[in-house]
């Protein structure tokens, strides 16, 4: 069998576990990377100890307007306990679970290893990566695919996987290449935004609570129902410019997605306590007692006299309080309209939402359905998860398919 090559734009996460199930005799599998290095968003994940993966998970912790039939079938095509396995024992990276979290994260803490166990893995099955190496065009001639770069050169290609991420954290090298050059040979998009970003305030008394951070439930309510809509629980931090932590960051779509719209997505808890065991404890408190008191021994003191101020409890004993300031006070509590006025954006977002429509590819080999020989996977397809390794799970699985697809094409 002749020789045939696959090359793979893109030395992410995806692109690099592409090359891994891609790469073996008799074919040659080429890396390109724009950057002068590959896996930059690896390096920087998990605060540059690189989180993994999720210890658990579910399909309905991802985002998708796709078809939820299609993001099933690729979902399941690598177990999560698969995928532990894989690089505990084929890539040698020791794993652990972080307890408070859950999350995943290799034993050294050093992102560096992941990065090198992936790269390693690649090279010793034979692929190669050719870095400062930025694509410019490619399109179908015959048999084979031409890319060109953008320093003049043109390869060809048996096969060709797109693996060059979405628009989030622009400086690690992700610039929107992929999108564009798969929108040129045809495919479409879902509207594409930035996903799991911190949010902005322009109310200055939330600027004055920089610094705090604390545990809450944020929901993101569904027509005028919390029940039916999303909700998370985690850590929340007060910025000089918003909002960020876990909880905001895994409910940011939902703000991002209603600018200029007069909704109110987002509602905070700021406690364990909800509205019923605020009441219990302001009915059991002695008539005397100041309502300061309770609530800021609940919650850091400028959180507390804030919501207290906007309240108008302040001054309030148990007794002088009214029930219309109670109810505003227990309102301020346990569902609190979060004043957001904007968003961190791509700069640091950590994901794209949106993207290639998972209905435009085969989900058993990541091939597009417009053009043969060409794959698609990663952060380019319309689906993202929350923070904790999730997205890299879908970058694993993903890269995964689409190396098996490519390598079975150049088999033919």
């Amino acid at each position: 069998m002749a020789n045939k090559r696959i090359v793979i734009v893109g030395g992410g996460a995806a692109g690099l576990m592409a090359a891994i199930w891609a790469a073996g005799e008799p074919h040659e599998v080429l890396i390109l990377e724009r950057m002068p290095s590959p896996g930059r968003k690896i390096l920087i994940a998990g605060g540059g100890r690189c989180n993994v993966l999720p210890s658990q998970v579910r399909a309905n912790q991802y985002h998708t307007e796709s078809s939820q039939s299609l993001f099933k079938k690729i979902f399941q095509s690598w177990s999560l306990p698969g995928q532990q396995r894989f690089f505990e024992e084929t890539l040698g990276i020791p794993l652990k679970i972080e307890e408070e979290t859950g999350k995943v994260f290799p034993t050294s803490d050093r992102a560096a290893d992941v990065l090198q166990g992936l790269l390693n893995e690649a090279m010793r099955r034979g692929a190669r990566l050719r870095v400062k190496s930025s694509v410019e065009g490619i399109i179908r001639d015959g048999a084979c695919w031409r890319v060109s770069l953008a320093e003049g050169e043109t390869l060809e290609a048996d096969a060709l996987i797109i693996a060059t991420g979405g628009l989030s954290v622009p400086k690690t090298g992700s610039d929107g290449t992929g999108i564009r050059l798969v929108r040129a040979l045809g495919h479409t998009t879902h509207t594409l935004y930035p996903a799991l970003t911190p949010l902005l305030t322009t109310y200055r008394p939330h600027h004055d609570l920089a610094g705090i951070s604390l545990n809450v439930t944020l929901f993101a309510p569904q027509g005028n129902s919390i029940k039916k809509g999303e909700r998370a629980e985690g850590g929340f931090l007060f910025t000089h410019r918003g909002y960020s932590g876990p909880t905001v960051l895994d409910l940011s779509h939902h703000a991002v997605r209603a600018r200029g719209s007069a909704a109110q997505p987002l509602l905070v808890q700021w406690l364990p306590m909800d509205a019923e065991a605020w009441e219990a404890l302001f009915l059991k408190s002695a008539p005397t007692t100041h309502i300061r008191t309770l609530v800021r021994a609940q919650l850091p003191t400028r959180l507390a006299d804030m919501l207290l101020e906007e309240s108008g409890a302040m001054e309030r004993t148990v007794a002088e309080l009214r029930r219309e300031e109670r109810l505003r006070l227990v309102e301020c509590l346990t569902r609190y309209p979060l004043p957001y006025s904007g968003d961190e954006g791509y700069k640091k977002a950590e994901i794209t939402g949106g993207g290639v429509p998972l209905g435009e590819i085969n989900p058993v080999t990541m091939e597009s359905r417009l053009h043969p020989g060409l794959f698609l996977c990663g952060e380019i397809l319309d689906l993202f998860g929350p923070i904790g390794g999730y997205n890299f799970l879908w970058a694993w699985a993903t890269g995964r398919l689409a190396g098996q697809g490519a390598r079975h094409i150049s088999e033919v």
